[in-house]
């Protein structure tokens, strides 16, 4: 049996706003095992750059307990476990990539620079990279040393589709060779293309999780209507263009029916699988109520 690399157990941190404590991560309780990619997502403030500080060892929980390798988080032993690439990541500006990666690993720089891709940037300065590869670049200092968990904090997002699929491809070699990867995103396509299971952060908690290919895999039907509807049928939501239910094991034209007994103008439908974005603002939206 193989055992989690990874543990978080009923994991707490507050920070003073206004005069009160606030729970930035509530109660968060999660496992990653060896080679699994995970994704975290949810609204800004939700918790997911706070609960990577906290894996990572910047932060301290108020309650809880988080160990990495068997050991506790914040330790020398976990911090040597660890390589993180925060959101906004700081290179010393008159570093070249090659200076900035042969600084953080003397005799394994060459071979990050091929792996990650920057070999043709090796010479430019840090601070003149295009943001997609100051990512791969990130992403490159996070790995060095053979690292049991990745945290990557934004690493995905904000990049062209090309740099996108360069990253996702290499996060996925990364966590092939045995490392657990932590992956918090706003890109919703990439975590689809990477991310083997899903939690959804809402006010510091996980509010929803599992695997992407299951929460992906139900069907939605969507409605255009030529008015706004005075009344939405049960298990319906509306939407910019009309109204939309999930399916789950009934049929469209079931569905379609009773949009017609309700007496909905409907001018086309669609059926289609659900989004990870659909499956954010469901979670997200049912955590607000």
């Amino acid at each position: 049996m193989i055992e989690p690399v990874l543990r978080l157990s009923d994991v707490t941190r507050r920070f003073r706003r206004r005069g009160r404590a606030v729970a930035a991560v509530d109660g968060v309780s999660l496992e990653a095992l060896p080679g699994e990619i995970v994704g975290l997502v949810g609204p800004h403030g939700s918790g997911k750059t706070t609960l990577l500080c906290l894996i990572a060892g910047l932060l301290r929980p108020d309650s809880g307990s988080i160990t990495v390798a068997g050991v506790s988080a914040g330790s020398r032993a976990a911090r040597a476990a660890v390589g993180l690439a925060p959101e906004h990541a700081l290179f010393p500006r008159f570093l070249s990539v090659r200076g900035a990666v042969n600084y953080c690993a003397r005799y394994a720089g060459a071979a990050a620079l091929a792996a990650h891709g920057l070999d043709d940037v090796a010479d430019r300065r840090v601070a003149r990279l295009p943001r997609g590869f100051a990512q791969r670049l990130a992403l490159a200092l996070a790995a060095l040393g053979e690292r049991r968990v990745l945290l990557l904090d934004g690493t995905l997002s904000g990049v062209d589709a090309v740099a996108r699929g360069l990253l996702c491809d290499r996060v996925s070699e990364l966590a092939h060779g045995g490392a657990a990867v932590l992956v918090a995103s706003a890109d919703l396509a990439a975590l689809e293309r990477v991310a083997g299971r899903v939690l959804v952060l809402a006010r510091g908690r996980i509010v929803r999780q599992g695997p992407t290919a299951a929460l992906l895999g139900e069907r939605v039907l969507e409605v255009i209507l030529d008015a706004p509807p005075r009344a939405v049928p049960s298990g319906f939501r509306v939407t910019r263009s009309g109204v939309e239910t999930d399916l789950g094991t009934g049929s469209a034209e079931a569905a379609l029916a009773l949009c017609r007994a309700h007496r909905l103008a409907v001018r086309a439908s669609r059926v289609r699988l659900r989004s990870l974005e659909d499956v954010v603002l469901d979670a997200v939206g049912g955590a607000a109520r």
